[in-house]
């Protein structure tokens, strides 16, 4: 992916386009391009016969500039940078700051490549291609222009394993802003994919991943957790922080225990086991989770309480009497 940084300082991830399907792209174009000029030259040999050979000349080398170098130009700057073999193939012609081009950037490229593609044949551009970095052959370093990628394929996004209830809210005070955004793409290509991965080769890869994220925050993992049941309490922790961070004023979005989507009972321990396959197991003792259990969004007038905290009963319960039942969970009006 190539980093492009605008004159407002916003980095673009851009994805250039290769030699295969860019030289795919221009197979197209080159085969529409030369079938509509034989077909414009045979039409013009007919109608220019009575003519001397100068005029024949002239019309051929007008006929040649017009159709092989006039009409991908038009078309780039009508189209914005996608001709017919760069719209069957995704692609795309841009500016270096990732902009649409105009007719300047066109011409510069469609002179260019007279020389490049059409007298030699695309070796110039093949090799300018194979050696710039962004796949740029020597039209798109003087036009100042890129070939980019429009259609690129997605894949299933696979979900990150949550962490267990009783460790959810556990690193409310961590520091994660020098956590790098490489090292959170890592950590959740390891989360997505433990099961896949041989036992041992994904539990030295997910400690070598917290200890990266020790040294970044500052604080140590708790002693006894595995590494990969702590790398997901982490991430469920920046997850949480940006569903806050995103929740209007006054929502009352509840984070606590929502990624994990675990749930309490009242009196009745709360186990993990199995939340991590093949990684780790843990429990929580009988009542730890909190009377009244605990959900993953809650809406204003509804106590949504974290691990281990009690949830929010009826004035009429605490205070007794013949209204005294089990908790709702729902908080008397005011």
């Amino acid at each position: 992916m190539s980093e492009v940084v605008t004159g407002d300082a916003v980095v673009l991830g851009l994805r250039p386009a290769r030699v295969p399907s860019r030289a795919l792209a221009l197979l197209i174009d080159l085969v529409v391009v030369w079938t509509a000029y034989l077909l414009i030259s045979i039409g013009l040999a007919f109608a220019t016969a009575s003519l001397d050979e100068a005029a024949l000349a002239a019309v051929s080398i007008a006929s040649f500039l017009l159709v092989l170098v006039g009409g991908p130009i038009a078309v780039e700057t009508l189209s914005h940078g996608r001709s017919l073999g760069k719209l069957a193939c995704g692609l795309r012609v841009v500016r270096d700051d990732g902009g649409p081009i105009r007719f300047r950037h066109a011409l510069v490229r469609g002179l260019i490549g007279i020389v490049e593609i059409l007298m030699t044949f695309g070796v110039i551009a093949c090799i300018a291609s194979l050696v710039s970095a962004r796949g740029r052959r020597v039209g798109d370093v003087f036009a100042g222009t890129l070939v980019v990628r429009e259609r690129v394929p997605v894949g299933r996004t696979t979900p990150v394993l949550p962490p267990p209830p009783w460790l959810v809210g556990r690193f409310a005070q961590l520091d994660l802003s020098a956590v790098p955004d490489a090292l959170w793409l890592g950590i959740r290509q390891c989360l997505t994919r433990m099961r896949q991965l041989d036992p041992e080769a994904g539990r030295v890869l997910a400690e070598r991943l917290a200890d990266e994220v020790v040294a970044c925050t500052g604080a140590p993992a708790p002693p006894g957790v595995p590494a990969a049941v702590f790398l997901a309490a982490v991430v469920h922790e920046r997850q949480a922080r940006d569903a806050r961070r995103v929740a209007p004023a006054g929502a009352g979005v509840g984070v606590d225990a929502g990624v994990g989507g675990a749930v309490g009972t009242r009196g009745v321990g709360v186990s993990g086991a199995g939340v991590l396959d093949g990684v780790g197991e843990a429990s929580v003792p009988a009542g730890s989770a909190g009377a009244g259990g605990s959900a993953g969004v809650a809406v204003p007038g509804v106590a949504v309480p974290g691990a281990g905290v009690p949830a929010v009963r009826p004035a009429a319960e605490e205070g007794g009497g013949p209204s005294r039942g089990a908790a709702t969970g729902f908080a008397p009006p005011a």
